[in-house]
């Protein structure tokens, strides 16, 4: 099934988000304030457990089906030196990711996380968007759309995450265009280019920012022009559970930066996601504050393939086990003055 069968469509669906199911979210308050512990003793796992309820519609949320979901995509703009590596490692760690060798394997099912892995055109990358838009209209349709399909009714939870050499380099545009700031401090060293390197990822995204400053600032254009197609399809995927009411937690930089310039034209959008850390990467923590987000964890990480947001699933399954399985006051005869 097409989620969105044109731009409008993409744009309709943007502007009109689903709301949460406050009843569930009463509800699952009331339960955490029953509870055998002083009130607020959890911390953040019991707004965890409650930020589930609210999106599940559930008192009682669940994790029996909990997905990650990988896109991966090759980018033009690496023909400028911006990565450390070329981009035959795309394929050659998606086959990895195939052959179950890869830390997102290992990750997902240590969080018995089911695994899908999406290739996007490998073998076409996009444009150098520093020269013209990364992808024409329909080609970001389709990147969109093929996240919305990786997305499906009947998830509990969704993990998303990404691979592609040069999307640092996108994801740092994605941020500046949709801030409307210069390229520097967005732009850290990715896979782990030198400050030569880092020096190039800041030139060329500011001659891009140029390049595109008369066009249309919308999440769909800015998209097209700067993002690549593997970030498209995580916004894809990010509207979609939107739609379907499934929570998402988010990965590192390149996965939040997908959601930058649907922010921009619509804030609400961040309601259902949780950012599952915060990377090393140094435009990160600025694009979580941007977005109002606050990381579950912070483990110095910046491998990509979801592997942060992997970890922090096991946190949201503590949380839900706790909201689930403890007592009440009245059930184990314990005072409620504690």
């Amino acid at each position: 099934m097409t989620s969105f069968t044109s731009i409008t469509a993409f744009e309709t669906a943007l502007s009109d988000l689903r709301e949460p199911d406050r009843e569930a979210e009463a509800a699952a308050r009331a339960r955490q304030a029953q509870l055998t512990k002083p009130a607020g003793s959890l911390g953040r796992l019991e707004e965890i457990a409650i930020f589930l309820a609210r999106w599940q519609g559930r008192e009682r949320p669940r994790m029996e089906r909990a997905r990650a979901a990988i896109f991966a995509g090759n980018h033009g703009v690496t023909v400028h030196g911006v990565s450390a590596f070329p981009t035959s490692v795309t394929a050659q760690m998606v086959a990895n990711f195939q052959a179950g060798g890869a830390a997102i394997n290992a990750l997902s099912g240590a969080a018995g996380l089911e695994l899908k892995v999406v290739a996007i055109d490998l073998d076409r990358p996009t444009a150098d968007f520093s020269t013209g838009p990364a992808m024409m209209a329909d080609e970001c349709l389709d990147a969109l759309n093929i996240g919305a399909a990786a997305v499906e009714d009947g998830l509990d939870l969704i993990v998303l995450g990404e691979m592609g050499i040069g999307n640092s380099t996108a994801a740092a545009a994605l941020c500046a265009r949709s801030f409307g700031s210069a390229a520097a401090p967005w732009v850290g060293p990715g896979t782990g280019v030198d400050g030569d390197g880092i020096a190039r990822k800041v030139a060329v995204i500011d001659r891009a920012l140029a390049i595109h400053a008369a066009a249309p600032r919308s999440a769909f254009e800015t998209l097209r022009r700067v993002g690549g197609r593997e970030i498209a399809a995580i916004a894809g995927a990010m509207l979609r559970a939107r739609q379907l009411a499934v929570p998402v937690l988010l990965d590192g930089f390149i996965c939040c930066s997908a959601i930058a310039p649907l922010a921009i034209d619509n804030p609400a959008i961040t309601a259902h996601c949780l950012a599952g850390h915060c990377s090393a990467e140094p435009g990160h923590a600025r694009l979580l504050d941007q977005l109002d987000l606050t990381p579950l964890l912070s483990l110095d990480m910046r491998l990509g393939e979801g592997s942060g947001a992997a970890v922090a699933a096991g946190v949201v399954r503590a949380a839900l086990a706790a909201h689930d399985q403890m007592a009440t006051f009245a059930e184990a005869a314990v005072s409620a003055s504690l």
